[in-house]
């Protein structure tokens, strides 16, 4: 696992071949025991749940980078 980024408690990380369940490129976003994957560069939700709070920051966070 590779992190990109952390703020506000977030960890925005990318796992290297991790290809067993999303076949597109996706980011994973971890806020304390919730995690959830999101594709890039649509944004769209693939799996999990996150704070609504802490996903607009994530979201966010894609578009700008």
């Amino acid at each position: 696992m590779a992190i990109i980024s952390m703020f506000y408690g977030i960890i925005v990380s990318m796992y290297y071949l991790d290809k067993k369940r999303h076949n597109i490129p996706h980011i994973h976003i971890k806020y304390q025991e919730q995690e959830i994957v999101i594709s890039i560069p649509n944004g769209d939700i693939l799996e999990g749940k996150l704070k609504p709070n802490k996903l607009k920051l994530g979201l966010r966070y894609i578009r700008m980078n």
